[in-house]
């Protein structure tokens, strides 16, 4: 069964602003129910994640000050957010929500979660509208409860994912891979354990080209026993922060070439949905939807 992490909060907690971009995370459930390929019992929602979880990954005084809203204003403006209580909920719930569906992932396959991607959380800091990092700390739960020896994170989003780079980079355990636009945010970038930086302007033919020709050697290195997937569509041509010219049936066909990789090994993935930022909310929750319908397509 096709499992999908997905809250109410995901989107009604954003300050405003921030909410308009993020109406995606209503709209891709509620296409896939219209189009009949989920119906309620494939979404699932989250509870909070355990405090003593998010230690795994975070550092203790940057989440209680994060918890107790007692950031310094300058790492409060790092983050992007004006931060609130309300916007800690969401994002504890997002974490919660990746390890759920990590869960299910090692029952059906794949599992999902409509929101994650917070991949420019680092150890003790939050940056780019990212507060924690839902698969770093799913990553570090997975090894520590024993559920997984060896994981891969294909980060695929068009922004480094410098936060989960800079958290892995002395665990052996964690094979971090990022392939996305040289000249974007972030501006300083973390070493990932391999770093793909594409030119500006790079379209269909290139990009799958050489995903085509590095996924192969992923796994041959990392030989893992679970797969975490950033799926971001920041990759579209018609996305305004992405410096990629990725058309939606390219997009599709990467998701395509990750997800086979990891049903043709029997290795589990969870995918989280990352970034997308287009002037017209339908090609993001488009290209976002395709995901799900190539996974369907391939595991169910």
């Amino acid at each position: 069964m096709l499992k999908i992490a997905f809250d109410p909060s995901y989107s009604h907690l954003l300050p405003e602003g921030h909410r308009f971009p993020m109406l995606k995370y209503e709209l891709i459930p509620g296409q896939l129910l219209y189009e009949g390929l989920i119906t309620g019992q494939n979404l699932f929602s989250p509870a909070r994640v355990a405090e003593e979880i998010i230690l795994l990954t975070h550092s203790r005084k940057y989440w209680e000050d994060l918890r107790d809203l007692t950031l310094s204003p300058r790492e409060i403006r790092r983050t992007g957010f004006p931060l609130s209580k309300s916007l800690v909920d969401r994002e504890v719930t997002i974490v919660q929500g990746t390890i759920d569906a990590c869960l299910y992932a090692i029952d059906y396959g794949i599992a999902f979660n409509v929101a994650g991607g917070t991949h420019h959380a680092g150890y003790d800091w939050g940056e780019g509208f990212c507060l924690l990092n839902d698969q770093a700390v799913a990553a570090n739960y997975l090894l520590n409860t024993g559920k997984a020896v060896s994981v891969l994170i294909i980060d695929l989003d068009v922004h480094q994912g410098n936060g989960t780079a800079q958290i892995f980079e002395e665990n052996p355990s964690v094979f971090t891979f990022s392939m996305h636009a040289g000249k974007n945010f972030p501006f300083r970038k973390e070493r990932s354990d391999l770093d793909i930086a594409l030119s500006q302007g790079v379209g269909d033919e290139e990009y799958l080209s050489v995903l085509s020709d590095t996924l192969p050697k992923l796994f041959r290195e990392a030989v893992p026993d679970f797969v975490f997937y950033l799926s971001g569509v920041d990759v579209l041509e018609s996305d305004k922060l992405g410096h990629l010219s990725l058309t939606r049936e390219g997009c599709r066909e990467r998701d395509r070439m990750v997800f086979q990789h990891c049903k043709e090994r029997g290795v589990p993935v969870e995918v989280s949905m990352g970034g997308g930022y287009s002037p017209k909310i339908s090609d993001i929750v488009e290209a976002h939807c395709n995901t799900f319908r190539v996974a369907h397509e391939l595991y169910f």
